[in-house]
C-alpha cells in the first residue's frame, strides 16, 4: 500500500490548466506541469484495495494500484515498466482516455477517485525524460510477415506486439503520416503530434515498417496481401461518420467534423502555407453533436477565431451525479465540462436540428431548431419550441457507424453484422482465413484505451496463429463490450 492514510489525509488535485486568454492563442497542450511531489501525494491516496475494481474499469488490465505504490515510493523506473507490461502507449490514454478506471476506484464510492490517469500520464512522461523508454527489438526473426492495415492505436499496438514477438510487420496508412485518427482527428492543444511521432520513432528502431500514403486496396490489392504476408490485420477503425438528412443538407457550409479537424491540425502545425480551406475565422459556428468530437470542434474553432460557436445535443443535460440507473464502478454519463468548453461557447441541450437554411445562392445562413423531449423510448418535439440559429458553418459531431465499405474490404470478401461492423471469432480472424480485425472496425465507435487493448488480444491471436503459441498478453476477449454506455 502506498500512504496508509493518503486517501483520509490527501484532497483529490488535479493539474491546472493554463489560462484561457493565454492558451486559445496557441496550439499547444492545455494543462501545466504538476510537481512530483504533488504527484507522490496523489498517487499516495490509492488505498491497494483489496479487490481493486479499478482493473476492471480498465480493459488493458493496467496494474494500478501497484504504479500508484511505485510512484509513491519515487521508484520510477519500476513504475513504468508495471506500466508498459499492460498498456504500450501510456502518454495516448493518458490524455485521451476519458478514464473508466476512476469511475471503478473504491474511494469514488463516496469520495473524489484517486488521479489515476494523471499518474500514468506523468510516470510516462518521466521515463520518455530520462531517457529510459527505449526500442525494443526482437532477439530473432521469425520469418513470418503481416500487414497491418491502418495505424491508429489498434493497428500501431498490434504492429508493436507482432514486432516484438519476432515477425516482420508493414503497417499501411492512407494518410501522409502515421497515426490515423491520432494525427488527422486529435486536435494538437488535445495532443501534440511530437508525442505521436517519438512513439513512431521507436517502433521504426524496433523494426515495424510504415507504409504511408497507400490506398490499399487500389495500389495495392487484397489479393496481393494476401499473398505477399503470412496474415493481414484490419485496424482501419470506424471512419464511416453518422450523418443528418435534413432540408437543406447540401448547402456550402455542413461539413462533418473529420473534414474539418484534419485541416485544424495543420494549421495548428504550421503545415499550411495559407488559410485551411475550412476555416471558422469570424464565422458563427453550430455543432452537431455534444460529445468529445464536437469538444474537438469547438476548441479548434475558438482557435481559428470563430465569432461564435454553439454546441447542440439532442439529450437532455446529463445530471451533475450518478443517477441510480447507473452505479458505480460503471462509467456515469454526468455533466462534464472539457478544456473548450471552459474557453467559449454555449450549449443547448435537448434540441434538434429540423433544416439547414440557405441564403438563395447555395450558402448555409442559419439552422432551424426545435425542443425535444423523451418519451417513451423516443424523442418528440416540443409545439411552438422552434427558433433559428444564425450559422455560416455546422459541423456534424454525431459519431461513426462502423468501418467505410472500402474496396480492400470487398476484395478480401469479409463480411459484416447487423451493426455494420467487421465479423471476426474469439481469435479476432473475419470469415477469411489469415484476415483479422482488431479495434472499431470490429466492435464499433469505441475508445482509446479498447483499441489498444484489441490490438494487443489480435497480435496474441495471430502470434498464436502462425507460431502455434504465443507468450503475447491477451487482454480481452472480441465479444467483451465495455462499461461505458
Amino acid at each position: 500500500m502506498a500512504d496508509p492514510k493518503g486517501f483520509l489525509t490527501t484532497p483529490r488535485v488535479t493539474p491546472k490548466r493554463r489560462p484561457i486568454d493565454v492558451r486559445i492563442l496557441d496550439w499547444k497542450e492545455v494543462y501545466e506541469p504538476q510537481d512530483m511531489s504533488e504527484l507522490k501525494k496523489q498517487a499516495g491516496r490509492c488505498m491497494d484495495c483489496g479487490i481493486p475494481f479499478c482493473h476492471q474499469g480498465c480493459p488493458l488490465g493496467n496494474l494500478i494500484p501497484e504504479w500508484n505504490d511505485l510512484i509513491w515510493r519515487g521508484e520510477t523506473q519500476e513504475a513504468i515498466d508495471r506500466l508498459h507490461a499492460t498498456n504500450n502507449f501510456p502518454e495516448f490514454t493518458g490524455r485521451l482516455c476519458p478514464a473508466p478506471c476512476e469511475t471503478a476506484c473504491v474511494i469514488g464510492i463516496n469520495a473524489d477517485a484517486v488521479t489515476i490517469k494523471q499518474v500514468e500520464l506523468r510516470t510516462i512522461e518521466e521515463a520518455f525524460s530520462n531517457g529510459t523508454v527505449v526500442p525494443l527489438p526482437p532477439d530473432r526473426l521469425t520469418g513470418k510477415t503481416i500487414a497491418v492495415i491502418g495505424s491508429g492505436p489498434a493497428g500501431l499496438a498490434v504492429a508493436q506486439q507482432l514486432t516484438r514477438a519476432g515477425h516482420t510487420v508493414a503497417v499501411y496508412e492512407r494518410g501522409e503520416k502515421p497515426g490515423g485518427l491520432l494525427r488527422y482527428g486529435i486536435p494538437e492543444f488535445k495532443m501534440e503530434k511530437s508525442i505521436l511521432d517519438r512513439r513512431i520513432l521507436q517502433m521504426e528502431a524496433e523494426g515495424t515498417r510504415f507504409r504511408s500514403g497507400v490506398d490499399v486496396g487500389v495500389e495495392i490489392t487484397g489479393t496481393q496481401l494476401r499473398s505477399k504476408y503470412n496474415a493481414v490485420v484490419l485496424a482501419v477503425g470506424a471512419t464511416n461518420w453518422r450523418d443528418i438528412q435534413v432540408p437543406g443538407r447540401e448547402l456550402q457550409g455542413v461539413y462533418q467534423a473529420m473534414e474539418y479537424l484534419p485541416w485544424g491540425n495543420k494549421q495548428g502545425l504550421n503545415e499550411l502555407k495559407e488559410a485551411p480551406p475550412i476555416d471558422a475565422k469570424g464565422k458563427h459556428v453550430i455543432i452537431l453533436g455534444g460529445g468529445d468530437t464536437g469538444a474537438d470542434c469547438l476548441g479548434t474553432a475558438i482557435r481559428q477565431g470563430a465569432a461564435s460557436v454553439t454546441q447542440l445535443e439532442i439529450m437532455p443535460r446529463p445530471g451533475d451525479e450518478r443517477t441510480s440507473g447507473q452505479p458505480w464502478p460503471t462509467y456515469p454519463m454526468i455533466y462534464r465540462v472539457s478544456s473548450a468548453h471552459e474557453e467559449a461557447g454555449e450549449r443547448m441541450f435537448a434540441v434538434s436540428t429540423e433544416e439547414f437554411l440557405g441564403d438563395g445562392n447555395g450558402k448555409l445562413r442559419a439552422i432551424k431548431l426545435v425542443e425535444t423531449q423523451f418519451k417513451d423510448g423516443k424523442f418528440e418535439k416540443v409545439p411552438g419550441s422552434e427558433q433559428e440559429l444564425k450559422a455560416d458553418l455546422v459541423f456534424l459531431a454525431m459519431g461513426f457507424v462502423g468501418p467505410e465499405k472500402s474496396v480492400l474490404l470487398q476484395q478480401l470478401g469479409v463480411t459484416f453484422d447487423e451493426r455494420g461492423n467487421i465479423i471476426r471469432d474469439d481469435k479476432y480472424e473475419t470469415a477469411v482465413e489469415g484476415v483479422y480485425v482488431a479495434g472499431d472496425a470490429g466492435r464499433g465507435q469505441s475508445l482509446i484505451v479498447w483499441a489498444i487493448a484489441e490490438g494487443r488480444s489480435a497480435a496474441a491471436a495471430v502470434d498464436e496463429s502462425l507460431m502455434g503459441r504465443t507468450q503475447l498478453p491477451a487482454p480481452i476477449e472480441p465479444t467483451a463490450r465495455p462499461m461505458m454506455v
